[in-house]
């Protein structure tokens, strides 16, 4: 089934992991806070574990796979301007085990 032409399709995926262990460092605030700074044509779920326990919260964008951990609720403007309407990942957060020649 094809989608009509006036709906526009997500081209970034923001997933905010809402784990248990996520969730203990504040995973909730973070997703709170993606979702009230909505960006046009990227979408933003609570996700279940990404596997990276003790790191987070953790936040990966898709489809570039751009991880970021340990996430606190006032960076997450950062992410909004500069990675999700500017497409330039904010280096100083990227998780260095999947990023390590990034940061």
């Amino acid at each position: 089934m094809t989608q009509p032409t006036s709906e526009k399709m997500s081209t970034k995926t923001v997933l905010v992991c809402q784990s248990k262990a996520c969730r203990k460092l504040g995973a909730a605030k973070v997703l709170a806070v993606f979702l009230a700074h909505s960006v046009p044509e990227v979408t933003v779920i609570g996700s279940t574990c990404l596997g990276q326990c003790g790191n987070g919260p953790m936040v990966l964008i898709e489809p570039e796979h751009i991880w970021y951990d340990r996430v606190n609720p006032d960076e997450v403007p950062a992410v909004i301007e500069r990675h999700l309407k500017n497409d330039k990942p904010v280096l100083t957060m990227l998780y260095a085990k999947f990023h390590p020649k990034l940061k």
